[in-house]
């Protein structure tokens, strides 16, 4: 996909992020202004600028094909032939039946624009799958007409796909051409054999089966990723076809060794020159090579370069430094392809010992697992909100993702390049059979040359984990991965069998440990050689704002005191990671709540309690916790929970402070009410007897104050307040951003206790999801209300096209409303394929024979009549040499349904001679110049079959006729 500019917020030395709109602690020295909630007020959102992407065009000959779509919910059940012949035909390329045909009525379809998850706008039903958050998916279909222009003849064309959910059936022009079987994988289509050009134009058909399930979590429906339609060179490099990935030798040098696998459509064979280059960060060339290949006709070939690099700049966590790698393709002295692949000079290993080292040096691995789902917007996630999301992980220090339990959007694993985070990329179905170990395949061509991704893992907690099959299975599917990248060791996220007779442990080069801590030691011990990470643990609750479990309300306690019974606490497990050298680190279950798994409860539960962030990205306590364990170069102090308890006066709250300073000291209202030596992992716990008014903890090392965090009592809420991520958007009708409303009292504060109903508007830009991260919530996702949940809700925001001002406002009884201006920057759009608009073809007529005055335009042939008017197809002309000036074209024509309702447009691309159009006896329009031209009308609404007569009167020794195609399309909305 194009990588383009997008609008960051940055954050300067000691600045405060705003993560999720509110913060429950200050890092950095200590303020002589009062900050935080302390001061009444969300941390202001840091200034914003527009930065480079941060990934380069990687390929020119893509563009996005994400507007233009018509979606219809449901099936649709195409009808069974009638008779031999209709069956004959059937079976026919080009000839597909019901939605999939070419010629079938669409007209009433919703138009959507991709990415699309129409799961996210679904109800919740009792009935519907509890694994997959009680929202029905069921079938949807997708139709599209495509353009294909003259110029684009000879070319090789693609459609491609990032993700649908979940098995897929593509139909181009009534033919068959792809079935998918797993919403994880892309899924790309030669279009080159079927591909018409000009007014011919192509429909495409996709129908969606949601109700095919892979994971048990919410995993949406529909084309949730981007789509394109890619045009190359007849020979070019094929797609994920360019591996770069740099190597360092044992004696310390290091070169880009560059494979470039080519691919043909032409109709010879092809000699063509492979060239490759390395840009630095700052775009200056510092090596070259080339070398040639001769690819045979339909046929694919492989070049192979290397480029020796001197001492180049090491990406790492802090500094993700990247290179790129331009290869490009001649024939002649004309470039025919390019590709931009960013690469990072790193070395990566795991010791059975002393755990991950990257660059030769050790890193504990602070990871999340992350599912693709987000409030509101479901999977169909922009890809801003998927860096606004890397960037909540970043300030909280985690270093690793795990994309569980499946491949991502490739657009995550670019961020994380950019930004600094390792990355296990994950397998979705342990299948080494042909249809799965493709899928495989596919996902370690397209990731290879990411330096953020450093483990392949194949499966996630297989019952086949401790059998000899299990064994068979997985051996075939790491040798396949080594095949393609040999680099990078080969994981599987096991959940027991580690010490059967016979366990997949045996091969693979890391085993990872999914729960199980206990048993870390005994595995070490047993397999002194082995490597071994945590893949996934903790499994904690948390209800974001909540304070004490309440079971039946299904509401779980912010202290970090439950977890599920085969997990523990995010103190206690990281206790047991960070105490063992050997275990590389470990992935918290989860970084993010996701919809579906509603552990441990059910009904009305609609998402998981696992997150150290909400659905909508607000953080609960194991934010700050994680902070304290993970942040190293930063002072941290945090403060637990709020301080607005009315009507406990006099009551114990139990106080949790979190930080990585040496010694805490905690006052209420200005009063020292507990001191003590930092435990950076359990935390320190105060009893506090509640007294409305300011409790605030500083945080020292030696006698200096290095942070402090403080919550003020809040008052009854009067006004409401929207806190964006960004001050300014890109005017690119793609940016998205989350914007944050909370209630405030007189003087101001948060109050974090609101639970009240909100309404907004927005003015240049769409909401296109809310949320408030109550798992127990059955409002909404999509439209203009939500109420909000222990304080806070959340607007998501698409910005319009065009430099511009974004205006939101927010209401609620009996508060003041609120009013948010953000500044829309005129950024261009990405380039996309031109919304072609589906007509109806009349293409066959019955042409009357020639008459030498002008006959009536009623006149017909008698019923059976089948030989003295022609049949005729559209852009057939008349001899000029036929007796008689006037002819009859008729025609019987079953408008699609939206004409049929709302009228419609019929236009005659080309009429020799002049004309009069006449549909069911009355005159709609008339040509008058004798010569070639166009003719069109307007058709009132009507159903059932509509007659078209065009009465054409030649020239004398012209041909004359419908010289070009008629169509019949539906008016403008």
């Amino acid at each position: 996909m194009n990588r383009r500019q997008i609008l960051l917020g940055t954050a300067g030395a000691g600045a405060t992020l705003a993560v999720g709109g509110i913060s429950s602690a200050v890092t950095g020295k200590a303020r002589s202004a009062p900050t935080g909630s302390d001061a009444g007020a969300l941390p202001m959102p840091v200034p914003s600028r527009i930065l480079p992407a941060p990934v380069p065009e990687q390929d020119r000959s893509r563009t996005r094909m994400e507007r233009g779509w018509l979606f219809h919910e449901g099936d649709v059940v195409a009808p069974a032939p009638d008779g031999h012949n209709a069956t004959y035909l059937s079976v026919k390329a080009g000839n597909a039946l019901g939605a999939a045909a070419m010629a079938y009525d669409d007209s009433d379809w919703a138009p959507v624009r991709l990415p699309h998850d129409w799961a996210s706008a679904q109800p919740f039903v009792k009935t519907a799958n509890i694994s997959q958050g009680y929202r029905p998916r069921g079938i949807g279909w997708y139709r599209r007409t495509l353009r294909l222009e003259p110029a684009d003849r000879g070319k090789t064309i693609l459609l491609h796909f990032d993700g649908i959910a979940t098995n897929a059936t593509v139909w181009v022009n009534g033919s068959v051409v792809a079935h998918n079987w797993s919403a994880y994988n892309s899924v790309e289509i030669d279009l080159t054999p079927f591909a018409r050009f000009g007014d011919d134009l192509n429909v495409i058909a996709v129908r969606v089966d949601a109700d095919a399930m892979e994971g048990w979590w919410y995993e949406g429906a529909g084309i949730y990723r981007h789509a394109c339609l890619i045009r190359r060179a007849p020979v070019a490099i094929i797609t994920d076809g360019v591996h770069c990935d740099p190597r360092r030798g044992p004696d310390g040098v290091w070169h880009v060794p560059v494979s470039v696998t080519l691919g043909s459509s032409d109709r010879r064979s092809v000699d063509v020159t492979v060239e490759a280059m390395l840009l630095d960060p700052d775009g200056t060339q510092i090596a070259s090579a080339q070398t040639s290949a001769t690819v045979a006709m339909l046929e694919r070939a492989t070049a192979t370069i290397a480029m020796p690099v001197t001492a180049p700049r090491i990406w790492s966590i802090e500094t993700p430094t990247l290179y790129t790698v331009v290869t490009r393709v001649r024939l002649g002295d004309a470039i025919v392809d390019e590709r931009r692949t960013p690469i990072g000079f790193r070395t990566i290993r795991f010791d059975a010992d002393r755990g991950f080292f990257l660059n030769e040096q050790p890193v504990k691995l602070k990871g999340v697992c992350l599912h693709q789902d987000h409030a509101g917007v479901g999977t169909a996630i922009p890809d801003s909100l998927v860096r606004w999301r890397l960037e909540r992980l970043k300030a909280m220090g985690c270093n690793a993702i795990r994309c569980s339990h499946n491949a991502p959007a490739a657009e995550l694993l670019d961020l994380c390049d950019a930004m600094g985070f390792v990355v296990m990329d994950e397998n979705r179905q342990f299948n080494p059979a042909p249809d799965y170990m493709a899928q495989l395949e596919w996902m370690v061509r397209r990731d290879r040359n990411h330096p953020s991704v450093i483990l392949w893992s194949v499966f996630n907690e297989e019952p086949m984990q401790g059998t000899e099959a299990g064994v068979e299975m997985l051996r075939r599917m790491a040798h396949a991965a080594h095949a393609l990248d040999d680099s990078r060791p080969v994981t599987a996220a096991m959940n027991g069998a580690f010490f059967d007779p016979v366990n997949v442990s045996s091969v693979v080069g890391v085993t990872g440990f999914n729960y199980y801590q206990g048993d870390y030691d005994r595995f070490h011990q047993l397999n002194p050689t082995k490597p071994i990470t945590s893949s996934e643990d903790t499994s904690a609750y948390e209800t974001r704002g909540a304070f004490a479990s309440d079971p039946a309300r299904h509401i779980q306690s912010s202290y970090d005191v439950e977890a599920a019974s085969w997990g523990d606490t995010h103190r206690g497990t990281w206790k047991e990671i960070a105490e063992r050298p050997f275990v590389a680190g470990g992935f918290v279950w989860t970084g993010f709540d996701y919809h579906g798994e509603p552990t441990p409860h059910e009904w009305p539960t609609i998402s998981s309690f696992f997150g150290i962030l909400d659905l909508c990205g607000f953080p609960k306590t194991a934010f700050d916790i994680h902070r304290a364990h993970w942040v190293d170069d930063t002072p941290v102090v945090s403060l637990t929970p709020h301080w607005t308890w009315p009507g406990r006066e006099g009551a114990p709250v139990t106080v949790l402070v979190m930080s990585n300073a040496e010694r805490v000291v905690l006052r209420l209202n200005g009063r020292i009410v507990g001191q003590a030596a930092v435990d950076r992992i359990m935390g320190n716990e105060f009893i506090v007897p509640y007294a409305p008014g300011r409790i605030k903890v500083t945080a020292l090392r030696g006698n200096a104050v290095v942070a402090t965090a403080a919550h003020a009592t809040a008052g009854p809420p009067v006004a409401l307040r929207l806190t964006p991520a960004r001050t300014v958007m890109a005017g690119d009708g793609e940016d998205a951003q989350p914007v944050t409303i909370d209630a405030v009292d007189a003087a101001g504060r948060h109050v974090p206790t609101a639970n009240l109903p909100t309404r907004f508007a927005v003015e240049g830009a769409a909401i296109i999801g809310i949320g408030n991260g109550d798992p127990n919530s059955h409002e909404p996702e999509k439209g203009n209300a939500r109420s909000l949940f222990n304080g806070l809700a959340q607007v998501i925001l698409q910005s319009d096209a065009g430099r511009g001002q974004i205006v939101m406002t927010a209401t609620a009884p009996g508060l003041k409303p609120a009013r948010l201006a953000i500044h829309r920057a005129g950024i261009a759009a990405p380039g996309q394929i031109p919304v072609a608009t589906a007509t109806m073809a009349i293409r066959e007529w019955r042409r009357s024979p020639a008459f030498a005055a002008r006959p009536d335009p009623a006149l017909a042939p008698v019923d059976g009549d089948n030989n003295s008017w022609a049949f005729v197809r559209s852009g057939t002309p008349v001899d000029p040499s036929a007796a008689g000036r006037w002819r009859i074209y008729r025609a019987g024509v079953s408008p699609w349904r939206r004409v049929a309702q709302e009228g419609g447009l019929i236009r005659f691309a080309a009429i020799a001679g002049r004309a009069e159009l006449w549909i069911d006896g009355t005159r709609l329009a008339v040509k008058d110049a004798g010569q070639t031209g166009t003719l069109e009308a307007t058709m009132p609404a009507g159903g059932a079959v509509r007659t078209i007569v065009l009465m054409v009167e030649a020239l004398p020794g012209v041909s004359s006729g419908i010289v070009g195609a008629v169509t019949l399309e539906p008016r403008a909305r």
